[in-house]
Formats: C-alpha cells, structure tokens, sequence
C-alpha cells in the first residue's frame, strides 16, 4: 500500500522527486501516447475510404461516446480490484478491435460493421491517464503538491496531444492511411502492459468492511456533475478543432500543415500547463476554474472567422493557452470534492466527457464542414464552451469542497453523523454566499 507522502514545499522538484514515482510515470507516458492517435486515425483512414469526413466524424464519434460510457466503469472497478486487473484484458480487447477496423475499413465494409467495431473499441480503449493521476493523489494525500501532480499531468496530456496527432497524420499520410492505427495498437499493447506491471505503486484498493455503507459513486457528488459539463465543452474544443483543422487544410490545398497546426493548439495547452504548476495560487480553485473557462469561451470566438493560416495559428495557440488552466483546476477539484475511494472512478468520468465532448464534436464539426464548409466547424467549439459556462456558473455553489462526501464512505454515526450535518449547514451557508 502507498503511503502518502506530506510535503509544504510546491513545484515540479519536489514533485518529481516524490518516492516512488518515476515506477508509474515513465511506464505511463508511454502507454497513454497512443490516446490522442485513436480519433484523428480514424478520421484519417475512414476518411481516405469513404470520401467523407461526415462519415468519418461520425465513426470516430461511436468510439469516443463509447469510451465516455465504459470508461467510468474501468474507473470503478480499478478502485475496487485494482488497476492491473482491469488494465491487461482492456488493452487486449482494444488492440484486437483495432485491428478489426483497419481490417473493415480497408475492406470497404458497410457503415454499420465499422460502427459495430468501434463500439468495443472504444470502450477498451485503457484509462492510464486517469490511473496515472489517481497513483498521484495515492502518494501525496492532501500534499500542496497535488495542483503540482495535476499540472504535470496536463503537461504530459498535452505532450501527447501534440504528438500523437503529429505522428498519426505523418503515418497515414505519409505511408499508408492505416499506418496511424497501426502504430496506435501496437504502443497501446507495449505500454500498457508495461505500465500494469507497476504493482508497488497501484493505489490500495478499496473493498467494502462488513458495516460499512454501500459504496458511492462519484457520480453522486454534485460537483463532479458540473465538472463533467465543463470537461465536455473543454473535449468540444479538442474534437472540434481536430475535425475542423483538417477540413480547412484539405480545403486550401495544403493538408501537410494540418499536424503543424493542430500542434501550435496542443502546444500553447502545454506551455500553459506548465506555468501553472510552477505558480503558488493563492486564488481559489473555484475562482480559477471560473476565470479560465471565461477566458477559454473568449478565446474560440473567433476562429470561424479566420481564413488565413498564419492567423489561424494565432488563434489556435491563444485557445490552447486558455485550456490548460481550466483543466488542470478541474481535475485538482476533485481531491476536495471525492472520496478516496471513488477516485479514479471520478477521474475517468473527467477524462470521459473529454472524449464524449470531443466524439459529439467531432461529429458536428464533421457535418457542418460537409455541408457548410470548413470554416463552419470551428463554431462547435464555441458554442460547447458557451454552454459548458453557463452551467459552471449557474451551479459553481456546488464546487465547494463537501466532507460530507468522504464521511458518505463510513457509517454515519455519531461523530461522523455530527461532521456530516455540520458540513451540510456550513456548505448551504457558503452556498447563499
């Protein structure tokens, strides 16, 4: 079992220097690369097949609302058996249906098997990221390192998401349109097998003592609720950006700079990334989650309007810059709002809505550069950011960290009962504040 490890200092020094952490994190950076390939592959190679990005969107969608739906689950079960024995039979169910598609696709088989195929797929598809940060919140406890924790981990996100888009349109392009989920099956089986076979540093698993309470979901916390709203408007921005990237750049006759394009986005959310964990905050996460995401809606103004490239890239770095900080708060929110036990579980709900917000996108984007034309797609991450704010701050009471969550887990008896009813009143004072 991991111990917590108490530290007052912050910043990426101590952070890396945490007992024990380089077991996970050298094995999770490479297993969670191939996770920003599996998309943009399939658009790709769905795409060269069929001639539409309509239909191409849509694939890709059934794969993202899939792995929103199952990925929850993963999460759920990690907590309760452990990670390794969710992770091993999910890589292997998720290589084998990737293998399915390319063989589909290639094959020009009918809509309805490629989306048969991408169902499994999808929801296979290995949740390091979540598991990565729940070994994080394992070993540092209530540490002032954790915002540190989650800013790393958005950095390295982000790091794969400058990547792994880069190298899956290099691959398809460049080679063969298959080549992209080729090489995301195969680092998908090698890191992920590797990264399951770090037992030492798997956070203790959590199973139920005679007279305990039935476990609660994290789903059950409202704040997590409205976290998902915003992670799915954040996961807009992703798919509709990707969509709209490559619609735009096929359209001017240059789809070489798609990956350099979509890079500038991916790396201003991790220059970004970085600078936030290198700050001691003395503003709230609430406050910063608010702020950011204002900026974030701001920012995806006005990409629809723009037409030449240079400015285009402008544009997508401000955005990415303006990402970084509301996802990095959002997943911090989590330790003050979540029980231990439902961690990971909360993370992959996060992590979820970014590929459901992103499938939903990606779908949307596709439709609209159809049949509108490319500039057309860059509304869809406006519109989710808009929306996914209106809801932050309808119901940002709800994102005031609750003990009474934690004491959900034990029985609700005399102390506990009495912090738990303390707790409520003092949120619902805080609340009319």
């Amino acid at each position: 079992m991991a111990s917590a490890v108490k530290d007052s200092r912050s910043g990426y020094g101590p952070l890396l220097r945490t007992p024990g952490a380089w077991t996970f994190l050298l094995p999770g950076f490479l297993a969670r690369q191939p996770f920003a390939m599996l998309t943009i592959g399939i658009v790709l190679l769905v795409e060269s097949t069929t001639g539409s990005y309509g239909t191409a969107g849509a694939v890709s969608a059934a794969t993202g609302v899939s792995m929103a739906l199952f990925a929850p689950q993963s999460g759920k079960l990690a907590d309760r058996f452990g990670q390794r024995a969710v992770l091993i039979p999910g890589v292997l169910v998720h290589v084998s249906g990737v293998a399915a598609l390319i063989t589909l696709a290639l094959a020009h088989a009918p809509l309805w098997a490629l989306f048969a195929v991408a169902v499994p797929t999808g929801a296979s598809t290995p949740q390091v990221g979540p598991m990565v940060r729940a070994r994080w919140a394992s070993r540092l406890g209530g540490s002032p390192l954790m915002p540190t924790a989650a800013a790393f981990e958005s950095v390295t996100d982000e790091f794969t998401f400058v990547v792994g888009p880069v190298l899956a349109t290099a691959l398809c392009t460049g080679i063969h349109p298959a080549a992209g989920l080729v090489a995301e099956a195969a680092l998908t089986l090698a890191g992920g097998l590797l990264f399951a076979s770090q037992r030492r540093s798997q956070p203790p698993v959590h199973r139920p003592q005679a007279g305990d309470r039935p476990r609660v979901s994290a789903l059950a916390v409202p704040g997590v609720r409205v976290l998902i709203v915003a992670f799915l408007g954040i996961g807009a921005v992703f798919g509709g950006m990707q969509v709209s990237l490559t619609a735009f750049t096929q359209h001017i006759g240059q789809p070489g700079i798609n990956g350099a394009l979509y890079g500038i986005f991916a790396g201003g959310n991790m220059l970004a990334g970085i600078a936030c964990g290198a700050i001691t905050w003395k503003v709230g996460p609430r406050r910063r989650l608010l702020v950011a995401y204002g900026l974030l809606a701001l920012a995806t103004t006005p990409l629809w309007a723009v037409t030449a490239v240079p400015l285009l890239g402008a544009v997508g770095l401000v955005v990415g810059l303006c990402i970084a900080p509301a996802l990095i708060t959002g997943y911090t929110l989590v330790e003050s709002l979540v029980p231990a036990a439902a961690r990971t579980e909360a993370f992959t709900w996060l992590t979820g809505a970014v590929a459901l917000g992103q499938a939903a996108a990606t779908t949307s984007a596709g439709q609209l550069a159809d049949g509108f034309g490319p500039s057309t797609g860059f509304l869809v991450p406006l519109a989710g950011t808009a929306l996914a704010l209106t809801v932050l701050l309808t119901l940002r009471a709800h994102l005031l960290p609750r003990a009474s969550t934690e004491a959900a887990c034990a029985p609700a008896t005399g102390v506990n009962a009495q912090v738990t009813a303390v707790s409520d009143d003092r949120e619902r004072e805080l609340a009319r504040v």
